[in-house]
């Protein structure tokens, strides 16, 4: 078994008893589901998409949730779970005591993030193919994309948080998160901003992600995906190669 496989192994042995925090993670999304998208979209009607397709608002929402269900369990395990792992309970000094390296420690950290993206992923749209949300065949896709989106929150945290010095400093990761989760087209189109707002939402990480799940979900694939594709590809490899640079550096004499 690989050096990360192996780190991979032991995390899941760790968290095989504290399934409530799986399970809140996995409730969340759906919980929204069905508060903003189910009780919202009843007074909100339809909602017309870019391509000029009119689709429930419901089914507009559970899209958007169904990137932010992928990226909520990764970045929750890359910084706050790798924080205290790296400078309280000193995991790593002991684990570079074995032949494993820093690539390998990140590697299996992002093989435990992206395990948990999948299952969170897969948990919600197998919600939304019950309650009728998926328009397309495509759809079957969004759990791969889904383990894309986890890619990329789970390499930029592990790199991210290789900086930080204490928990004052997660204050940042929620000026992240919080406006990301808001303000990326997961409960409302672009169409109800400015036009330099969405501009700026565009750039966002998240935006990406929901913009590859809605495309699934309702079936409309186009070249331009493909952008959206290498944005979160990119900024997850980066982040990972970060993260393998930074915890040498910390951690090895």
């Amino acid at each position: 078994m690989s050096p990360p496989l192996r780190l991979l192994e032991r995390n899941i042995l760790a968290w095989r008893g504290m399934w409530l925090i799986f399970l809140s993670v996995l409730l969340e999304p759906i919980f929204f589901l069905f508060s903003i998208g189910v009780g919202v979209g009843a007074l909100v009607g339809d909602v017309t998409l870019p391509s000029g397709e009119v689709v429930s608002y419901r089914s507009f929402v559970a899209a958007g949730l169904l990137a932010t269900s992928a990226m909520m369990g990764p970045v929750f395990d890359s910084t706050f779970n790798f924080f205290v792992k790296l400078k309280y309970f000193h995991i790593y000094q002991a684990t570079l005591a074995t032949p494993m390296r820093p690539t390998d420690v990140v590697r299996g950290e992002m093989l435990w993030s992206l395990l948990r993206a999948a299952a969170y992923a897969t948990a919600f749209l197998i919600t939304m193919a019950i309650m009728g949300l998926t328009e397309s065949w495509w759809a079957v896709l969004c759990a791969p994309v889904a383990v894309l989106i986890g890619y990329a929150f789970a390499g930029a945290g592990l790199g991210a948080t290789t900086y930080m010095r204490s928990f004052i400093d997660f204050d940042f990761v929620n000026l992240a998160i919080i406006p990301m989760f808001l303000f990326s087209g997961t409960f409302f189109p672009l169409s109800q901003y400015p036009e330099w707002l969405q501009w700026v939402i565009r750039c966002t990480p998240l935006y990406q992600g929901v913009a590859l799940e809605r495309a699934l979900v309702f079936g409309d694939i186009s070249p331009s995906l493909l952008l959206n594709v290498a944005y979160l590809l990119v900024m997850g490899s980066v982040g990972l190669w970060v993260a393998g640079r930074r915890l040498g550096t910390l951690l090895l004499p």
